[in-house]
């Protein structure tokens, strides 16, 4: 059969010139599917670098560090809440020349950290969507919470003594409780 494109009446296309998908890729290869632009913790930010200070006083008090799954995400949210629990400017220069104060900036982690702001800062994510970006980042925190609570009552299930199972259960469903009326109130719009 001729391809669509081609003058050339001989040229043809037959399913066994077609590379099969697995052919271009090898188990060994790892694709990189992350993309600053596509994550909810990075647009978060994005957003609180450039929200006006109520805006970013009430997401920070609104969260925590232990909120983003991305270690690098939570050391940027803790260099901006810091600035802004302390009524500073939170924008990408000021967080930026407080890690460098900090000595934060040198070595891998340091340029992990200078990267990630830099990536974050320039992917566009206006002030406005920083409500709606909380919510997400607190949805996906909130079913983390639940893969953690899976975990360690499997862990517990075989490491704890018999008597002090059931009260583990209960520990985790209580703290699972606080996090679900956390999310809900931030969703309903309460702080």
């Amino acid at each position: 059969m001729p391809t669509g494109d081609s003058k050339d009446p001989d040229v043809t296309l037959s399913l066994a010139t077609i590379p099969d998908f697995d052919d271009l890729t090898s188990e060994s290869d790892e694709i990189d599917e992350y993309s600053t632009a596509l994550d909810v913790e990075a647009q978060l930010l994005c957003s609180l670098l450039w929200a006006p200070a109520e805006s970013a006083k009430r997401t920070v008090a609104a969260l925590t560090s232990a909120d983003f799954y991305r270690p690098v995400n939570a050391a940027l949210f803790t260099a901006i809440e810091e600035l802004v629990t302390a009524g500073k400017p939170h924008n990408s220069a000021h967080v930026f020349t407080t890690l460098q104060q900090e000595g934060r900036t040198s070595g891998h982690l340091g340029k992990q950290l200078t990267k990630a702001l830099t990536d974050i800062t320039t992917i566009g994510v206006p002030s406005a969507e920083l409500e709606h970006n909380l919510a997400a980042v607190l949805t996906q925190a909130y079913r983390r919470g639940f893969r953690e609570a899976a975990r360690s009552l499997a862990q517990a299930a075989e490491e704890l003594p018999e008597d002090q199972l059931f009260e583990h259960l209960l520990s985790i469903g209580r703290e699972r409780r606080a996090a679900s009326q956390r999310l809900a109130a931030i969703r309903e719009g309460r702080p």
